[in-house]
């Protein structure tokens, strides 16, 4: 999740709604101007006794946050605390109950990509080994009651955890027990925007099943095995989903500028502190009608900000993100964007993939994101099979759209060793929540537990 890192003092005014789809256009981006940002997230845990370590706890998060600064990571701060470091690789957040978060800075190439994940995750563990602390790669906590954790001391998470319950079952869990990766991709245009999104929008469900990785709550099998993804699916109707709207003849800026005036309000920002908006309109904020500041017009801070606030399968900003996948070890961190770069940076990819996916009917698509997380790559596809039957076709346009990139190390590899590590999971057909529910069945004798020493960092 964002974190506020600047005043909101010098943002200009919105005065009317054309600024808010004109905000969508400024990140249109010449191709050879095309980045690659990644984001995961990782659980932390006590070595002694596998407990999530509080903020304020010695050899905490907030001595976490600490110890990292010798690598040059610089501390932001809310209300006195530090909740946040920001550095040449991007910056390190915290989500709710203390999932630690690198939205790593926008790079040019794949290589980059894994280098500066493998950077952050060398300094985490430097800094775990120091303080007793460790960091597990998973979707979900695995053993984990919401009870059982922290809370983090951010201003807007504390809104948030009141309005969850108010508008789903699950977004509590959302919030306190689940973790990510995802990748955020530019655009050339709005039309460019169009067809990566409505790619992106139709696959989320395979990179879904390829990187699921929450099989286990409170100790136990679920039942699923993306319960992250499930999870999403009673959280807040209002700010997730499938969009069906993006498939629409007609749809850009102007529609996706609509929707998010539709998303109810969570906060807005003013002098350091969040003013509770739960439940608002942005729209009645454009007409200065909030009842929490009125008078007051929005600034395209607020506006960042609220974009921020919804949650559908991709979000646009003024670059896209891919949200679909669990948490997971260090080669599925550089698998995600590698399938990502390779179907949506080259055209021949892109367009490959939209024939693949453009007849598929509204229903089919929600279909399938409503089987993947049970299912995984067993989900069907209308008219396809399965999803595992599309899979290695989809990998191939990846890796064909990876080879055209051309993008080379010092070695003169590409990057389409990347994939390797789906292309595994396609072969065997057994999505990682599989395996890990074999050596549940297996090894472990039925002790999650043991979860810690083989899916740690």
């Amino acid at each position: 999740m964002t974190t506020k890192t600047v005043s909101d003092s010098n943002s200009p005014l919105i005065e009317s709604r054309d600024q808010l789809i004109a905000s969508f256009a400024k990140g249109e981006k010449a191709k050879d101007r095309w980045r690659i940002g990644t984001e995961h997230e990782k659980f932390v845990y006590s070595r002694a006794d596998h407990h999530a370590p509080s903020w304020d706890e010695p050899s905490g998060i907030r001595a976490l946050l600490t110890e990292l600064q010798q690598y040059g990571w610089k501390p932001v701060e809310e209300g006195g605390k530090i909740i946040a470091l920001t550095g040449a690789d991007g910056s390190v957040s915290l989500e709710p109950a203390g999932q630690f978060e690198l939205s790593g800075a926008p790079l040019d190439n794949l290589h980059q990509t894994c280098a500066e994940t493998g950077r952050h995750l060398d300094q985490v563990k430097a800094a775990g080994d120091k303080l007793g602390i460790g960091f597990l790669g998973l979707g979900m906590w695995p053993d984990k009651t919401r009870a059982e954790l922290p809370i983090m001391p951010k201003g807007r998470y504390a809104i948030m955890l009141r309005h969850m319950p108010r508008v789903g079952t699950m977004g509590l869990d959302m919030m306190l027990r689940t973790c990510t990766i995802q990748v955020n991709l530019d655009y050339a245009s709005e039309a460019d925007m169009v067809q990566k999104f409505r790619v992106g929008l139709a696959l989320q469900p395979l990179a879904t099943a390829l990187f699921a990785n929450s099989p286990f709550t409170e100790g136990k099998p679920n039942g699923y095995l993306s319960y992250r993804s499930h999870i999403w699916s009673d959280t807040d109707p209002a700010r997730t989903g499938m969009l069906p709207f993006v498939f629409e003849d007609g749809f850009g800026y102007e529609r996706y500028a609509d929707y998010m005036l539709d998303v109810p309000m969570y906060f807005v920002y003013r002098d350091g502190k969040y003013i509770d908006a739960a439940g608002l309109s942005f729209r009645d904020f454009l007409k200065g009608e909030l009842s929490v500041l009125p008078g007051e017009l929005p600034t395209l801070d607020d506006w960042n900000d609220h974009l921020s606030t919804a949650f559908p399968e991709v979000r646009l900003k003024t670059f896209l993100e891919m949200r679909g996948a669990d948490g997971g070890p260090w080669n599925r961190i550089c698998a995600l964007p590698a399938l990502w770069v390779g179907l949506l940076y080259d055209q021949g990819a892109l367009d490959a993939a939209w024939d693949l996916v453009k007849h598929w009917s509204m229903e089919a698509r929600q279909a399938l994101r409503d089987s993947v997380p049970r299912l995984g790559l067993d989900a069907p596809v209308a008219g396809r099979g399965t999803l595992r039957d599309i899979a290695a076709e989809v990998l191939d346009i990846a890796n064909a759209g990876l080879a055209a990139r051309a993008r080379l190390n010092s070695s003169g590899d590409n990057e389409t060793g990347f994939l390797d590590p789906l292309r595994d999971i396609v072969r065997t057909g057994k999505v990682p929540a599989q395996q890990l529910l074999d050596r549940y069945n297996g090894a472990w004798g039925g002790d999650v537990s043991k979860v810690y020493e083989e899916q740690s960092f």
